[in-house]
């Protein structure tokens, strides 16, 4: 498994364990020890003590912070209200839920999330190839026939290639980029601008909501000694009082995008669309290869180049 995995997951352990240890003098807490827990229990008991230590530090840091503009992680009802923390199985994401630490309070009806990055930021990795419909799969519109039309030959190529000799490698195709990339991601571009045209208002909303996951959640995002702590408050349900407990802070609600302004490739690059939308959203599109030998599908690493300028974001610096 991947040493971003590993990392990740420990995180996400060393999360849950401070929210834990941070909280259970305060109010009734209780931790599901489900198949999550123990995976990532298992990759953090594989650090050495000094390697804990630096994770446990930088997941405090962000607690502290998270506690005072969430006064429901420390104030139940009465003592039956229970914060139940749990971590969340990879499967959700598939869903568009992105959070990997769950907090509830089934009392209150309330839930916040977290997702868990260590030292990356990548949103999603998505594949296109001649079987999946990313309009259907990703904004709920379907991709027009043209769209298919355009890439069939290129993957056919690859199926081709593929049944010949499953061991040819990517770096045999001649000119790859101008074979390969640039007529799928011109394929991709021309029927993304095709939707949002199509679909007024529907198109920009559905791709940042499936880039960035359905639910409001916190992305912290464990840094070199410091941490990263953003609100993807789509919903407005972040943030809220406990009674006549405020928030120690003020969170605003992001707004999302309602159209396709442009997209165009990076500079100098062959493999990189950049797709603006209104509000100031950025996304970059960098297509690629996920293995060495050719295969029938590429995969996208999307990220976000830029956000509203309504997105709240704390850096934290931390000793250790």
């Amino acid at each position: 498994m991947a040493s971003q995995t590993i990392n990740g997951k420990a995180f996400e352990f060393a999360l849950l364990f401070e929210f834990y240890e941070r909280l259970k003098s305060i109010t009734s807490v209780s931790i599901t020890e489900n198949q999550p827990y123990k995976t990532a229990k298992g990759f953090f008991d594989s650090f050495s003590e000094p390697e804990q230590d630096t994770f446990r530090i930088t997941a405090s840091a962000s607690i502290n912070f998270l506690i005072d503009i969430e006064p429901r992680l420390s104030n139940g009802i009465n003592k039956e209200d229970i914060l139940v923390l749990e971590l969340v199985s990879d499967k959700a994401g598939q869903t568009g839920d992105v959070r990997d630490v769950l907090m509830i309070r089934s009392l209150q009806k309330w839930e916040i999330g977290i997702s868990a990055k260590n030292n990356h930021r990548a949103v999603k990795h998505s594949r296109l190839s001649q079987k999946i419909d990313f309009g259907e799969k990703w904004l709920g519109v379907s991709c027009s026939k043209n769209y298919f039309q355009e890439i069939n030959p290129i993957f056919d190529m690859l199926v081709d290639l593929r049944a010949k000799d499953k061991s040819t490698k990517w770096t045999s195709i001649e000119n790859m980029h101008q074979v390969v990339y640039i007529p799928i991601l011109d394929a991709f571009r021309k029927e993304l601008l095709r939707l949002d045209k199509e679909n007024p208002n529907i198109v920009a909303e559905n791709l940042v909501q499936y880039l960035i996951g359905n639910q409001d959640f916190y992305k912290v995002i464990k840094g070199n000694k410091k941490v990263e702590i953003q609100a993807y408050n789509l919903h407005g349900t972040l943030n809220l009082p406990f009674e006549k407990v405020k928030p120690k802070a003020k969170i605003p609600k992001l707004k999302l995008p309602s159209r396709l302004i442009e997209i165009v490739y990076q500079e100098n690059s062959t493999t990189t669309l950049l797709v603006s939308l209104n509000e100031g959203w950025q996304i970059s599109f960098r297509i690629h290869n996920a293995s060495s030998r050719v295969e029938p599908s590429l995969k996208f690493d999307i990220n976000l180049v830029s956000a509203p300028h309504t997105l709240f974001t704390n850096h934290i610096f931390v000793n250790g």
